[in-house]
C-alpha cells in the first residue's frame, strides 16, 4: 500500500472594494474561506470595504515563499503596480 501525501499550498491574493476603490493583500492556505471571512468582517482592516471581490492570485509551495511575495507586493506601496499584476493575468 502506497503512502498518502497531502500537499499545502499557500497563496497570495489581491482583493478589491468597489465602494472604497482600494486594493488589499494577504496570503492564505485557503482562499475562499478568506474570503468570506473578509465579507463577514472578521478582519477590523477590511470590514468597511465589505464586500470585497477576489482580483488575483498566486500559489507557492511554502509558508515562507508566500509571505515573501506578500510583502514584496506590499512593500512597493503601488496601485500602479498591483494593477500591472492584474494586466498580466
Amino acid at each position: 500500500m502506497g503512502a498518502i501525501f497531502f500537499v499545502i499550498m499557500y497563496y497570495v491574493y489581491i482583493l478589491y472594494s468597489h465602494i472604497r476603490d482600494r486594493y488589499y493583500v494577504g496570503y492564505t492556505q485557503d482562499i475562499s474561506v478568506r474570503l468570506m471571512k473578509h465579507n463577514a468582517g472578521a478582519t477590523p482592516s477590511t470590514r468597511s470595504g465589505r464586500p470585497w471581490e477576489l482580483i488575483y492570485s498566486e500559489c507557492y509551495g511554502t509558508k515562507e515563499a508566500a509571505l515573501a511575495r506578500e510583502r514584496e507586493i506590499k512593500m512597493k506601496k503601488s496601485r500602479s503596480y498591483i494593477e500591472q499584476l492584474l494586466a498580466k493575468g
